[in-house]
Order: structure tokens, then sequence, then C-alpha cells
């Protein structure tokens, strides 16, 4: 079994790690929290992924999404939490959050911005197997934006998958390997509006819905709710939708034991 510091420490080779992944984020780990960088639509998109999960978590654990505190005691890993864009309104919502990244400079900028924010968040630099390998367990498991971008989906579906809590909910944010996804998401945003840097996506490691379910399913999840998100040019605006050939959410629940 790992112990913290073991975690904190760098990561040991993996079968999920894609280094050339890692040295590109890494190159961009200063971008993070700038309002006009490289992650500023991040920054708009996570507000919509943000309300979701609050909402789906209020409603799966019988609280009121209106509530500053509704997240009060609920204890939720963020698999991949780059900077800490999606930890930081978590725990604003009194989440009891960890972030877990395998870029260093990543965590550093987190906790540097948390410490700003005056945020008790936990960071530690390493993956999703280490945190498997310590036997803590999570009511609500976030995985955005990282599933295309490593070696193994389905090593780190299980184990995301075995850090659910039995009742606990694992949500599942990425892009669908459609055309219109190549389209918009790789030659659009990447070459023609430059909202990110070219060669953020790679469209052969994007995954299907019905691929992440069946991931899940073997790992005792069952699916209970799939969304797309959609951008609306002229509202300037992302919002939650029911097409799902670009961008979508998959909300899943491990059955209560």
């Amino acid at each position: 079994m790992l112990k913290k510091d073991q975690i904190d420490s760098p990561w040991p080779e993996s079968g999920t790690v894609d280094p050339k992944q890692i040295e590109r984020f890494e190159k961009l780990a200063e971008e993070w929290w700038k309002p006009e960088g490289k992650f500023r639509v991040a920054h708009k998109f996570n507000a919509v992924r943000r309300d979701y999960l609050v909402s789906r978590i209020a409603r799966h654990f019988g609280r009121n999404p209106g509530n500053e505190d509704t997240l009060s005691g609920v204890r939720i890993l963020d698999v991949g939490c780059g900077a800490g864009l999606f930890c930081e309104p978590l725990a604003k919502r009194g989440a009891e959050v960890v972030g877990i990244d395998p870029t260093a400079r990543n965590i550093e900028i987190a906790r540097w911005h948390a410490a700003q924010e005056g945020l008790s968040i936990e960071y530690r630099h390493g993956l999703a197997e280490h945190v498997v390998a310590t036997g803590e367990r999570f009511d609500v498991v976030v995985n955005a934006e990282v599933v295309e971008h490593v070696a193994d989906p389905q090593q780190l579906m299980k184990d995301c998958g075995d850090l659910v809590k039995p009742g606990g909910l694992l949500l599942v944010a990425t892009l669908n390997r459609t055309a219109r996804a190549f389209l918009l998401a790789i030659v659009g945003a990447e070459y023609v509006l430059r909202w990110l840097p070219k060669g953020t996506h790679e469209w052969h490691r994007f995954l299907r819905p019905d691929e992440i379910r069946g991931m899940l399913r073997r790992s005792g999840l069952r699916t209970t709710e799939i969304v797309g998100v959609s951008y609306s040019p002229i509202a300037d605006r992302w919002r939650l939708s029911r097409d799902t050939g670009v961008n979508f959410m998959l909300l899943a629940a491990k059955e209560a034991k």
C-alpha cells in the first residue's frame, strides 16, 4: 500500500501515462489561471459542467442545490485536475476536494492559487492508480477532459470506478469520436479559432459514449445519464444539450451495498 508521501513524489512508470501528453501540459502549466490565456475557453466551459455536477450530486444525495454549502461533507476526487479549475468551485460549495495530476507544475500552481483564494484543497502529484493503492474511496470522482489523453483508457476507467464508494457517483467529460468532433474540436478550435494550442487533441483517442459506458459497466458502475455540451456563437456561451456529437458528459452510479 502506498503512503501519501509516495503519492506526492514523482510518479513511477505506468501504463496509463503518455509522456508526450505530460510534456505538452507541462509547457502550458503557467496558462491555467490567466483570464485571457490559452485556457480561457475552459473557464467558460467549466461553468456549465460545474453547475451540472452540483445539481446531480445534490439530487443523488438528497441536498438542496440552491444552498451555498450544498456539497458540505461530500468528498470529491478530481482525477487530472490541472491547476484546479474544477476543484475550486466545488470547494467553494462546501465539498472536501482532493485533486491529483501527473504534471508536477500544475499541482504547484493549483496549491498556490487555492491559497490565494483561502481554500482548503488537498492537491497531490500522482495518478489514479496511486490513490487506488491507498484504499481511499470517494463519494464522487470527476474525470474531465482526461481519458482522451491517456495511453490506456480502459485502465483509467477501472481505476476511477474503483475509487467510487458504494452508492457514489462518477462523472466523465470528454469528446466523442465523430467526424463533427474532428471538424469542430480540432480543426475549428485549434487551427481556426485558436481556442486551444495546436496538438491539444488527437482524434483517434476520442471515445464514444457507448465505449465508456461498457468500460464502466465492467467496473460495476451503471450509467444514469449522458448529456451533450454545445457552444452558442451568438450568445458566446456553452450550454447543456441533447447533442452528444462533440462534447459530452456521462454520469454513472455505483450500487450501494
